[in-house]
């Protein structure tokens, strides 16, 4: 398994962890509890919780070019949900 984290500066954190989840639950098995988000697609994981630093952003992929399209994936989704201070600065590094 591959696996990324990114840490966004954000005061909206746990706003955008919320809609997100709601965003994807239509669609996906989702799981929404106390500051932390967690969204299982076909081929991977991604776990989002949020504090006062921020939006932490964890994904977990069955292959390196899953894990790539997956960080476009959410980081595209987050930027929708936070439009008022998008683009998110999404620094990704290995976990």
């Amino acid at each position: 398994m591959e696996k990324t984290i990114a840490t966004v500066p954000t005061d909206n954190g746990w706003k955008y962890v919320q809609q997100l989840c709601k965003h994807w639950a239509h669609k996906l098995d989702v799981e929404l509890t106390d500051q932390k988000g967690v969204v299982r697609f076909a081929e991977a994981v991604a776990t989002m919780t949020s504090d006062a630093a921020g939006l932490t952003v964890e994904i977990e992929a069955q292959s390196p070019e899953v894990l790539e399209r997956m960080k476009g994936v959410v980081s595209s989704h987050l930027d929708r949900f936070a439009f008022r201070e998008a683009p998110l600065p999404f620094d990704w590094k290995g976990a």
